[in-house]
């Protein structure tokens, strides 16, 4: 049966990989039959290359893009310098997970109505009389769809580094930090060289496929690049975006390729951190190996509070109330702090499409997470009985190729099945982009199961299934239970797959949120906003509390035998 799961697995996650690289491939090449375009040609690719401003719109994907990675790299490593091993780190480690629950879309938004010109921030500096400032006004009005994609850049920054540290936590607790650093220390290493030298070299190519997955969603990214980024031109992904949205289906191979342009984009630019993680770490290794420095270095005073990490949790906490009060809002005029007058018109006003809106949803995403957890859990079983594993690439592919290019061609295979099965096609989508991350979920829980355990149960009478349930299941449930909320937030968090192989049939909040970001009224805009973001924190929340009835209930079970056995042996002992 485990056979069964684990080739399922491959079937409904990876096969449609290949024919949708050709379903994107042919395209381009001007080779569609079904419109008339029998002959193969490369004219798709001269349209796009003759496009005004193509380059322009490249080099704001290559700045947004890269440059978000590489601000986010640098956070990750300055915070994790000055926190990793500190009393402070407990209280920063549990400020992550709420942070990652909330989507990009309600970031985006909550982001555009905090730094918008009249946005919160700068009502808050009118407030305080410092609007004269030399630079307040470059500022106000360079953050939000700025020529220069500098709000966009600075927001995808400020979202993704959460996400690197968690994803460095098993990393460092692996390299284990606080030897590495004795060591260093007797040798002669100040705490700065310790972490340049000896920590970052070992950790940075550990977390090279995070990384990358950061960076080819930040050159690709279409919803917050609606929402943040310019506009005259826009960035690559948007354009392509709207080459794809050309009602004209004779445009439709300029599209592909475009697509294709894209995914040669990314992935030069993945390889280009590879290159130049291989030079400084491999080539110039000169600055690793040439020891410490005698300096008299000056004694590091310690840091009463996360003053580092306080934008990336000042930020997210602020974006909750502001979403709440602007959907309540009915007049609000700049530069007053809170609005003048109140009502609730909107909400009553929007209540019935949201009711079917967060019931599609909750839907799609508890279909695609339910699924993807049987065939994670199948194919980690598979593993650890016959030590055959998914490969790390294949896993990869969903993270670090572009959405658009990968889903423009798994719907064009989509379009030769006859039918309109968009409810499907979107559910499978969704658990294409869901299973790598509930994989990576989970996979630790399993490398890091005593398979003993195991061992012993069946020795003492108990089945293969009896082992998993009574034994397996209680050590890997919280994993289970945490990826199961991770599987949940990805899968409300889509809008490219909801998109395009739904063909606008199929709407959730996300699609609406990014909708209703592009010009509609504020008041509806945060009511979308807030509802997205809220209900990932709701399921990771459900998570946590759950895990830790969980953790209660085997406790006190365990207390309720230890008793049940010695009042059984009192009362052997006082009948003898």
């Amino acid at each position: 049966m485990i056979h069964l799961f684990f080739i399922f697995a491959l079937l409904l996650c990876f096969l449609p990989l290949l024919p949708g690289m050709v379903g994107l491939l042919l395209p381009s090449l001007s080779w569609i039959p079904t419109l008339g375009f029998d002959s193969v040609s490369i004219s798709a690719f001269y349209d796009v290359a003759t496009w005004p401003n193509l380059s322009a719109s490249i080099a704001l994907s290559l700045s947004t893009g890269l440059g978000s990675t590489v601000l986010a790299l640098f956070f990750t490593y300055t915070i994790l310098k000055r926190y990793w091993g500190t009393s402070r780190w407990p209280k920063l480690e549990r400020t992550l997970s709420p942070m990652l629950a909330m989507p990009h879309v309600a970031f985006a938004i909550g982001f555009s109505l905090l730094f918008s010109p009249t946005g919160w921030v700068f009502r808050l500096i009118g407030a305080l009389g410092i609007s004269d400032v030399a630079g307040i006004d470059l500022i106000q009005n360079n953050l939000i769809q700025d020529n220069y994609g500098i709000g966009l850049m600075l927001a995808l920054a400020i979202k993704e580094t959460p996400f690197l540290i968690i994803m460095s936590i098993p990393v460092l607790k692996q390299l284990n930090v606080e030897q590495l650093s004795k060591v260093s220390a007797s040798l002669g290493y100040s705490h700065l060289e310790t972490w340049r030298k000896v920590i970052m070299p070992q950790w940075l190519p550990k977390l090279r496929l995070p990384l990358f997955a950061v960076a080819a969603y930040g050159l690709s990214v279409v919803d917050i690049a609606l929402i943040l980024g310019p506009t005259r031109p826009a960035t690559l992904s948007v354009l392509v975006w709207q080459w794809f949205n050309d009602p004209d289906l004779q445009q439709l191979p300029r599209a592909a390729a475009g697509a294709c342009l894209l995914l040669f984009i990314t992935a030069a630019s993945l390889g280009s951190i590879r290159l130049v993680e291989w030079f400084c770490f491999n080539h110039q290794r000169g600055w690793i190996t040439n020891g410490a420095k005698v300096v008299k270095h000056a004694k590091r005073k310690p840091m009463r509070h996360l003053a580092l990490y306080s934008p990336f949790i000042a930020i997210p906490v602020l974006i909750v109330p502001l979403l709440f009060v602007w959907s309540f809002a009915h007049r609000w005029r700049f530069p007053d702090l809170l609005p003048s007058r109140y009502s609730e018109r909107f909400w009553l006003q929007e209540l019935p499409t949201l009711t079917n809106l967060i019931g599609t949803s909750l839907l799609l995403a508890f279909v695609s997470s339910a699924l993807a957890l049987i065939l994670v859990i199948a194919c980690l079983e598979y593993r650890q009985k016959f030590q055959r594993a998914l490969p790390a690439w294949l896993i990869a592919i969903p993270l670090v190729t572009p959405q658009l290019s990968l889903l423009f061609g798994i719907q064009i295979v989509t379009y030769l099945i006859p039918g309109q099965h968009y409810w499907l096609w979107v559910s499978w989508s969704h658990l294409i982009f869901v299973f790598p991350y509930m994989y990576l979920a989970l996979d630790g829980a399993w490398r890091s199961y005593d398979v003993r355990l195991d061992q012993c149960s069946r020795s003492l009478g108990l089945t293969a299934w009896q082992t998993w349930w009574r034994v397996k299941r209680t050590q890997v449930q919280p994993a289970i239970i945490f990826g199961l909320a991770i599987g949940i937030s990805v899968s409300l968090a889509q809008y490219l797959p909801t998109q395009m192989l739904g063909a606008g049939r199929i709407s959730t909040l996300t699609t609406e949120a990014v909708a209703l970001a592009s010009g509609q009224d504020r008041r509806v805009m945060a009511i979308y906003g807030l509802l997205q973001g809220i209900l990932p924190f709701i399921f990771f929340t459900l998570a946590i509390v759950a895990n830790r009835l969980s953790y209660r209930w085997r406790h006190y079970r365990q207390y309720s035998l230890q008793n049940t056995h010695i009042s059984n042996k009192s009362k052997e002992y006082t009948h003898g």
